[in-house]
């Protein structure tokens, strides 16, 4: 094919966008969001990597096991501890669709995850900046990076899409 003067301002739609590893990773926490939604729980999804491998994925599972502690994070550090017969996930990144509730921030400290990346953030219960900041508190051990708003409007609208239909059930359209 010859020279086309226009081809600069018209890339080859076909061509696959490249995204970063924090979406590409943040995508497979959508996935178990989505998983959660289908269950009819809250739909917060997590996936924990390590050498760029994910080792544990998980979704809220509170309403199904009838157990308040069972959060995609809590599941899915148990899930990766298993994987690396390690109680510390000293080289693992936390990719999460709502930012964390205190409970949770504290077992990741615990746990010494070294990332926690999080989709949304949640003005009502989120201990990793937004209400408190467990992660960040000065007297504990661990401060693990924390990276928020990655992907943030596709994980915010799954979770005020499931709450909107909570409310109003007849609402089917979504």
């Amino acid at each position: 094919m010859g020279f086309v003067p226009w081809a600069p301002f018209f890339p080859d739609m076909t061509a696959p966008v490249p995204i970063s590893p924090d979406e590409m990773f943040m995508r497979e926490a959508l996935k178990q969001a989505r998983v959660a939604a289908d269950n009819d729980e809250v739909p917060v999804g997590a996936v924990i990597v390590h050498e760029n491998k994910i080792i544990a994925r998980a979704h809220n599972q509170v309403e199904t096991l009838k157990d308040p502690t069972a959060h995609a994070e809590m599941i899915a550090i148990t899930q990766a501890s298993a994987s690396l017969e390690s109680k510390w996930l000293l080289e693992c990144a936390l990719y999460v669709t709502l930012e964390p509730c205190s409970m949770c921030a504290g077992a990741l400290v615990l746990s010494r995850v070294r990332r926690i990346c999080f989709g949304a953030a949640d003005p009502k219960t989120g201990a990793c900046g937004s209400v408190l900041d467990i992660v960040g508190h000065e007297p504990l051990n661990h401060h693990p990076e924390v990276e928020g708003g990655i992907l943030e409007e596709e994980c915010g609208r799954l979770l005020s899409d499931f709450f909107k239909q909570k409310r109003n059930p007849l609402d089917a359209g979504l």
